[in-house]
């Protein structure tokens, strides 16, 4: 991995912290480690790091206010949330508030080195120059990575970008959450409840009526379609 990458560790255990920011290191990453919620905060005003490590329970700020002000001024950065909440329910909690990805305590560092490489490997693609287009009332350019509708510009997540993007490149095509999970997240493996809550959270922003969907539609017991025939 280049050590041009910017990699910001949020993390109130001052064991946990110092392993995970010696190991980054150690592998190239330029790393930033904070154990503090509230100097995160502040740092994070104007800090753009390409990859932010956040402990969800942190006293103080918690991690899900920080990924929510990561989301609204750095909407570029991607967000890996650590948890030790072990329910399915209550990570998909953190995804809702905007994380990208997640990885339950006690994790691997391999495992957090693969979920970085994998975010980083999708931001590189996606930056890369390609020819802007429109399908119905969307518009696209990857190159900015902006997305219109309606001529009304969008404000989307990295991961919610991504996944949009892929669903818009191959329309009228029944994609399984294995699928997509393969596709846009990188994995081969994983939750497929996280392709669900991503996809709730797209329909909010681009559905008139997000319970009765026109464009991202869902084909019981097979995955999702994306189409703009059906809507109009």
């Amino acid at each position: 991995m280049k050590p041009d990458v910017d990699i910001m560790v949020v993390e109130d255990d001052a064991t946990v912290l110092a392993v995970v920011t010696d190991y980054l290191r150690g592998r190239g990453y330029r790393v930033t480690g904070l154990g503090d919620g509230r100097a995160a905060r502040e740092l994070l005003r104007t800090a753009r790091p390409d990859v932010l490590i956040l402990d969800r329970m942190l006293p103080g700020v918690s991690g899900d206010d920080l990924c929510r002000q990561v989301r609204a001024t750095a909407p570029h950065t991607s967000i890996i949330m650590l948890t030790a909440l072990g329910t399915v329910e209550e990570r998909i909690d953190g995804l809702e508030h905007g994380a990208d990805d997640y990885v339950a305590k006690p994790f691997v560092l391999r495992e957090l080195r693969l979920r970085i490489d994998a975010v980083l490997r999708r931001g590189l693609s996606a930056r890369a120059t390609h020819t802007p287009f429109t399908l119905g009332p969307f518009r696209v350019d990857p190159a900015s990575r902006r997305i219109w509708l309606n001529n009304i510009e969008m404000t989307l997540t990295t991961r919610e970008y991504e996944l949009f993007v892929f669903l818009l490149r191959n329309p009228d095509r029944t994609l399984t959450r294995d699928d997509i999970l393969r596709e846009v997240w990188g994995w081969t493996f994983g939750q497929t409840s996280t392709v669900t809550v991503h996809v709730r959270r797209l329909r909010e922003k681009i559905e008139p009526e997000p319970r009765f969907p026109r464009y991202l539609l869902t084909e019981w017991g097979q995955g999702y379609r994306f189409t703009v025939e059906d809507a109009a």
